[in-house]
């Protein structure tokens, strides 16, 4: 799923996306606002702004609402919001497949990015666990992942709890020795690897790709059991008969998603949506920029629309 700016660059971002909507500048299909959707990590605010500023240079007004990652399909649902740039395999394909579901909203296409969410660890935390990546390992060594909140059970820092990802029940499901914590933001998330990395201290938590953390830091995915989607929807399937979620995550694609009405009234901007096409390079690279070089989503979206003016013309021809 991917990390939030720092304080200031956030409140700029969503400022900037709350309250500005560009005048229409070319003859459009309509010129009622397109809602696009804004979340809770650096990267989906970059992919938002990316196409809401090609959509611009089309001629489209645009708007940003903040909505909730889960919560966001009933506005597609009803067209209060109208698109949705990121919705990530590994944590929302659930939720995407029963809106698709309903009739009223559509798949846009995959954005290009490969998702990966799963538990990680530090290097160091390896030699203090032998076993892993393996998870069987982690209840072995629990208390070496403990804190002293949840000795003698090991600590997993998760993302926030609208992220979904099942974490507390795939605890439950494999009967693991670990309490989930879950961090109030995305940049509590990863102020917290920051910190512990530095001190060598146990630290297990909730890495996603593409994010500049799987490169600055040292470290492994724990290896669960195979997702399958029966993992999810069959409690027979796995080691635990009674219990779904006994398996990893899945990884896979990060997709866009729209309101179904949107592609009639706005035929046009909806095929530029289906267009869009970043890779997890180019948006690893854009992230660093942002979190770690401390340039603003606004300077970060800037920059890439001028270095790529031909590619993002060719979306909206």
């Amino acid at each position: 799923m991917i990390s939030f700016l720092r304080t200031t660059a956030v409140a700029s971002a969503l400022a900037i996306g709350l309250t500005f909507s560009a005048p229409v500048q070319a003859d459009v299909e309509s010129r009622d606002p397109i809602i696009l959707t804004l979340h809770d990590w650096t990267g989906q605010l970059i992919t938002t702004h990316i196409m809401g500023e090609v959509l611009k240079k089309a001629g489209y007004n645009i708007d940003y609402v903040v909505a909730d990652y889960i919560a966001q399909f009933a506005g597609l649902e009803s067209g209060d919001l109208h698109v949705a740039m990121e919705m990530w395999e590994t944590t929302g394909k659930q939720a995407m497949d029963q809106s698709l579901a309903t009739g009223k909203t559509v798949d846009l296409g995959e954005t290009g990015m490969d998702a990966k969410e799963e538990w990680w660890y530090p290097l160091y935390m390896k030699e203090r666990c032998p076993g892993l990546p393996d998870w069987k390992a982690l209840n072995k060594c629990a208390e070496a992942f403990s804190t002293p909140e949840t000795a003698p059970k090991g600590r997993y820092l998760g993302g926030p709890v609208t992220w979904a990802g099942f974490d507390d029940e795939r605890v439950e499901a494999l009967h693991m020795d670990y309490e989930v914590v879950h961090a109030g933001t995305d940049a509590a998330l990863f102020a917290e690897l920051e910190s512990a990395y530095e001190r060598k201290a146990p630290v297990l938590l909730w890495i996603y790709a593409p994010h500049w953390a799987v490169a600055k830091f040292e470290g492994e995915f724990v290896e669960f059991p195979t997702y399958t989607d029966a993992c999810y929807e069959d409690p027979k399937w796995g080691s635990n008969p009674n219990m779904a979620y006994d398996c990893g995550k899945p990884f896979g694609w990060i997709k866009k998603v729209g309101w179904k009405g949107g592609e009639k009234k706005w035929p046009g901007a909806y095929k530029a949506v289906r267009n869009f096409h970043v890779d997890n390079a180019e948006m690893s690279a854009m992230i660093v920029e942002a979190d770690l070089e401390g340039k603003s989503v606004d300077d970060v979206v800037a920059s890439w629309m001028k270095r790529n003016e031909n590619r993002w013309k060719a979306w909206i021809k």
